[in-house]
Formats: C-alpha cells, sequence, structure tokens
C-alpha cells in the first residue's frame, strides 16, 4: 500500500485485531480513516471487491490478511474474514476431500462471490452454497477439479497425517 494513503488507519486497525471475522459499519471505518467513503462505497459492491491491482482501500484489508466476506448496503456494514495461513486437509488415494470450510476458504481466497465460484466452477451457486454450508460434498472429479483451481491460485493447505 502507499505511504500516506488515507486506507492506512484501516489496515493498522486490522492488523491490530486478531478476531477471525469482523464486522465494521461504515460509520466506524470512516471514523478511522477520518474521512468520508467515496459514493460508490455506499452504493456498489464491487467497491468491497477482494482485487489487489488498482484498488487502495483493498490493499489495505488485504495486507492486513482479511478478505471482504460480505456486504450489506442496507446495514451499511461489512464483515471481514481472515482465512488460516494453511488449512489442514484429508485426502483419499491422491485426491484432496474437499469440505465446506476448505472450499468457502478458497472462494474467499480468490476474492470470488458464490455466483463468480460457481461459474468459474461451471455449477450453480446453489451447488456452492451448499456445499459451504455441508449439505453435501463435491464428487472426487470435483475435488480434483477444485485442488487444480486452488493450486492455480496458490492456495495452501497441507494433508493432514
Amino acid at each position: 500500500m502507499k505511504e500516506g494513503s488515507k486506507y492506512q488507519p484501516l489496515l493498522d486497525f486490522l492488523r491490530g485485531t486478531n478476531q477471525s471475522e469482523i464486522a465494521l459499519s461504515f460509520a466506524e471505518i470512516e471514523t478511522l480513516i477520518k474521512d468520508t467513503l467515496p459514493n460508490s462505497a455506499k452504493s456498489k459492491r464491487a467497491w468491497w471487491s477482494n482485487r489487489s491491482k488498482g484498488a487502495l482501500q483493498a490493499s489495505a484489508w488485504i495486507e492486513a490478511g482479511y478478505r471482504v466476506e460480505d456486504v450489506d448496503l442496507d446495514k451499511q456494514q461489512i464483515k471481514f474474514y481472515k482465512p488460516p495461513n494453511n488449512f489442514q486437509v484429508q485426502v483419499k488415494g491422491d485426491t484432496v476431500l474437499w469440505n465446506g470450510e476448505l472450499i468457502k476458504a478458497l472462494r474467499l481466497h480468490m476474492g470470488l462471490t458464490q455466483a463468480e465460484f460457481a461459474k468459474r466452477l461451471g455449477v450453480y451457486q446453489q451447488t456452492v452454497s451448499q456445499w459451504e454450508i455441508a449439505a453435501y460434498e463435491p464428487t472426487l472429479a470435483t475435488s480434483k477439479y477444485l485442488t487444480l483451481i486452488a493450486d492455480q491460485a496458490g492456495f495452501k493447505y497441507t494433508e493432514r497425517g
């Protein structure tokens, strides 16, 4: 992040908290940065996307190790999520067994909504949602594909012994 960015106080605040999830209202963020958020932050979800290029605000939470998990424009609230640095995974043969927590972490690591992630995988958004709440687990073929996508995205995990 550029020195002197108005979002530096947000970065410092997030770095100073050790919560895995934290919700902040727009007002709380404005108090932190001692400035008002742009209108686009209050009306467009895209302003809060987890993109690492060209968005000073996103660099603030990404550098602090957080991702935006939920944007509630009606309540004017943002939920940040701090994924663990490394996940323990179970393996069957040579296939990682993907569970809800792992799938959600991969999706957030990639900075995608459930709908965007579903499109990327060629499945329905409802399917991603059901995986994430552990209603059911992906097939072995889908698990192999998830592993490939995770590797391409630089998502880190270790096999459970």
